[in-house]
């Protein structure tokens, strides 16, 4: 199976296209009749679905990766439990299961990625919505110590987003 086009995304750093990619190549084994499931990079499949904020795709995806796939596998129920955890809104949550579990190098890489585009669009959706906000409750949105959201909030915040 050629995985050189995921490769080059994974590695060019263009973590928006993984989807694509995967749904494109998976069609085109599954066209061919190859069995492919356990070769396949489910946890980069399901981190690609996360990145672009598409988890209606990847609670599908997990749904049909065969059962001792996601049992034999601890990266992509890692993956998964990212998923999991924006699909219930549990914000403090994703940012727990990116950081407890110990990444491959290019599941790691994409997660650094994800990890960084979250915090922006909690921050975002915090500034957007909130005039005041609690320390306390700032910094579990965001997913870091007391203050780093401080600091964070009064560098980036013109609108009192933080109060002490």
């Amino acid at each position: 199976m050629d995985f050189s086009s995921l490769t080059d995304a994974l590695s060019s750093q263009n973590y928006a296209k993984i989807p694509d990619i995967c749904e494109t190549l998976m069609l085109q084994v599954a066209a061919q009749g190859i069995a492919f499931q356990d070769d396949w990079p489910y946890a980069i499949h399901l981190l690609g679905h996360i990145y672009v904020n598409d988890i209606n795709s990847a609670r599908f995806l997990w749904k049909t990766i065969p059962v001792a796939i996601k049992e034999s596998r601890p990266e992509v129920a890692a993956a998964w439990k990212i998923g999991q955890n924006l699909w219930t809104r549990d914000y403090a949550g994703v940012h727990d299961a990116i950081h407890e579990f110990n990444w491959s190098p290019e599941a790691h890489c994409i997660v650094a990625a994800f990890s960084e585009l979250y915090t922006k669009r909690m921050f975002d959706l915090l500034v957007s919505a909130y005039s005041t906000i609690s320390i306390q409750d700032a910094a579990l949105f965001l997913g870091m110590n007391e203050d780093d959201a401080t600091n964070l909030g009064r560098g980036a915040c013109r609108h009192s987003l933080v109060r002490d």
